[in-house]
């Protein structure tokens, strides 16, 4: 799966990504909006990973998709 694919439907997506972090909320993913480097950036606040593990978790979940 390609991040423009997820990017254009993220209203779809948006679900997927809560069930995947539950520690997001609404406000977290309405802020994100597709971008994935906002999404890198909402995974290090909330779970305080470091960029790479940001990033790792973003790919494991879009070959999982």
């Amino acid at each position: 799966m390609d991040w423009d694919r997820i990017e254009g439907n993220w209203k779809t997506f948006r679900g997927k990504a809560k069930q995947q972090w539950g520690r997001l909320t609404d406000d977290d993913l309405n802020m994100v909006e597709g971008r994935r480097d906002e999404l890198e950036g909402r995974l290090q606040q909330q779970y305080g990973y470091a960029k790479d593990k940001a990033r790792q978790e973003i790919d494991s979940w879009l070959s999982s998709l």
